[in-house]
Formats: structure tokens, sequence, C-alpha cells
């Protein structure tokens, strides 16, 4: 049985752009940055992300939104199936693992509020650094391969998940999501038991969870143990208020506006220089082989812009394999200080149907969906 996760067990300082904040070692992970221990909310380092791109389980961020996790006997597991169906399904870990054909897909894994600490005026909410997001091989059933053997009846819409977290306090929402019909019956939306080639750890969600690629993590619904077919549009706290950003992606929100919203989705494009960090002394007249990540919703990252001047010219990078139209995307480029003086190195992703980052930031009341031209200044001596 895998027993609920209580307490970190040991916790060191660290320094980072977000300032010094507590280093916290759980059971099943490294060392992480602690953002809360009740609800658990644990950030990858961001030195992670320059070791290769999978991000190993004991390194992928943790979030979630209720103070206690349950212990889970995986004997007992049932994933139930209901709602809009022909069939309800009662399905255990067992059925999930031989029932239906194993799909495997990488993925980024990325918080909403993912670099939320980088607002300014500051927002409520996490303060995230870079690090809310991992890029993982998930393994698990279709979504869709479950719900066509439960069949779905005429006049569906949505389909709500739910997991076995539950609100602490009373009149508390529970934590469940909904997606479109259409992007629930997609091929690439799991219902996953692995990752990176072992059962889930029990803060990533074991022993179930959705992965929805190209969607924002608060859709990745953990410890999932319910699905639900709907004939409506769902309402409950999580969709009808929470998660939301302006209708217009492209508006900066005024503070204390309140402007018409729409419900969190798909990824943004973004991409980040992992080998060198903000402060780091360089020398005068070196070459570097400058490299970073970048990634989208699904369309595919094709061209990466690489900057020393803070954008004022750019060159273009070289990308690495394709390992995936979800998956982190590998680029390089050279740079070799010319002189002693500060640089600002920034790079610029470009998805295939042309969507890219902003060159500044666009500022709504949660924190949600930055993808602004992130910069690292080093100097060189």
């Amino acid at each position: 049985m895998q027993r609920p996760v209580q307490a970190a067990v040991d916790e060191v300082r660290t320094r980072s752009q977000n300032g010094e904040r507590d280093l916290a070692i759980y059971p099943q992970k490294r060392e992480m940055i602690l953002l809360t221990s009740r609800p658990v909310q644990l950030e990858t380092p961001f030195s992670t992300f320059d070791r290769g791109l999978i991000t190993p389980n004991d390194s992928f961020f943790v979030r979630w939104h209720h103070e206690d996790l349950p212990a889970i006997d995986p004997r007992a597991y049932a994933l139930r199936v209901h709602g809009l169906v022909n069939t309800q399904l009662s399905l255990s870990l067992d059925a999930l693992r031989t029932q239906f054909e194993a799909v495997e897909i990488a993925a980024v894994c990325e918080c909403a509020g993912n670099s939320r600490a980088f607002f300014a005026p500051k927002v409520p909410g996490g303060q995230w650094g870079n690090g809310a997001m991992g890029n993982a091989v998930w393994r698990g059933a279709r979504l869709k391969d479950i719900l066509a053997k439960a069949g779905v009846a005429t006049g569906a819409v949505q389909v709500r998940f739910g997991g076995l977290d539950k609100p602490t306090l009373t009149g508390d929402s529970p934590f469940l999501k909904s997606l479109d019909l259409d992007v629930a019956t997609g091929n690439d939306v799991l219902v996953a038991y692995a990752m990176n080639g072992e059962p889930l750890p029990m803060l990533n969600g074991y022993p179930v969870r959705l992965v929805v690629p190209g969607y924002y993590a608060t859709y990745w619904v953990k410890m999932l143990n319910d699905i639900e077919v709907l004939d409506r549009v769902d309402e409950n706290f999580w969709m009808k208020t929470a998660y939301r950003v302006p209708a217009d992606p492209r508006r900066h929100e005024q503070p204390g506006a309140k402007l018409p919203t729409v419900p969190i989705t798909r990824l943004t494009v973004r991409s980040f220089i992992t080998s060198l960090s903000d402060g780091q002394r360089v020398q005068v007249g070196k070459r570097y082989a400058v490299s970073g990540i970048a990634f989208d919703s699904g369309f595919g990252i094709v061209k990466v812009l690489f900057s020393t001047d803070g954008g004022v010219h750019w060159t273009r990078a070289e990308l690495g394999r394709d390992e995936g139209k979800y998956a982190f995307r590998a680029w390089t480029a050279s740079f070799t200080p010319a002189s002693r003086q500060q640089y600002s190195l920034q790079s610029l992703a470009v998805n295939s149907i042309g969507e890219t980052q902003h060159t500044t930031s666009v500022w709504n009341s949660s924190g949600y969906l930055r993808n602004s031209i992130e910069t690292v200044r080093v100097d060189a001596a």
C-alpha cells in the first residue's frame, strides 16, 4: 500500500532568481524547491533541465490542490466510468494494463502558474520560478478506448474527471476538471499508470493519472478514479471560476478590472536557456556552446532564435532531434564574449503555425500562461 506523504524529511536553503527558498526532500524525490507543504507544492530545480530532455521522476515538480493525500491500496483501486454511457465500467489497475492497448507518449506537463513569481505587480498563488514543468514518457491506455468500451451515448458534451484526493474542509469543492468530448476522444489523451518506465510516484498521481498532452497540468487529474460523461458544459468551481484567463490572451489585465474570461487550455510557446544561469561569469574570448529547451502545445517547434544583446540582433539556433511534438525540443547556439561587459542572452521559439513568445509578459491577476522571452544576464571578464 502506498502511504500518504506527510512531511519533508530534510530541509536546506537555496538561492534563486526568486530569492532564498527552502529545498526539501520528500519520499521518492530528490531535493526540490519547497513552496508549500500543505498542500504539497514542490518545484524542480532549474539545473535539472540541463541534464537531459527527460525530467527524472524524482525531480518532477509536484502540485496538489487539497492538503491531505489518501493511502492507496492498488489491489482495491477501481476507475469508475459512468454518466451518459451505454455501459458503466469499474476498471481495476490490472484491467487498465491488460484490457487496453498500452501506448507511450513523451509530453511536457506544465503548471499554468509556472513562472508566476516573475509577474509584476505580484499576484497571489504559489510563487513558482521556472521549474513547475517537466517532460516525461507516459504509458497507459487511451482514454478514447476506455470511453469506447463504455459506449458514449448521444448527447454527450464533456467528460469530467475526479481523483481520490478530497477537500479537508467541509464546503470546499472537490477537484474536478472537464474536457470537451472531441478533446477527450483524441488519440493522445491517456489514462497513465507509468512514467519514464516506472509506476507513477505517489506525489505525481499514483496509481493512475490523466495525461492530456498539449494542455496545462490542471487537466492532468492525479489519483484518477472517476470519469463521468456529461450532457452539458461543466460548471463546477474548478471550471467555471478557477483556472480562467481573459478571453483576449494578448490584452493586459488591469489590476482590479473585470474582463470576460475563458478556461485555460493549451500550452503557450516557451523556450529557456539551460546551460548558463543569471549572474554567471564568463570568460572574454572563450567560445560557449549555449543550450536550451523549447516546447509548445503540440504543433511542433520549427525555429529557435538566439540573441546576446537583449533581442536587438538574432541568430538562428540549431534544433536537436525531434523527440515528439509534445516533448521538449533541444537547441544549441554559439556565444563568444568579445569584451568585458554584461551580455543579455535570450531565446525565442516559433512553432509550425507561427505562434511565438511575447517580448514582454502579458499580466493577468492569476499569474497564468507566462510565455515572455526570458533573459539570462552573464558578466564577461
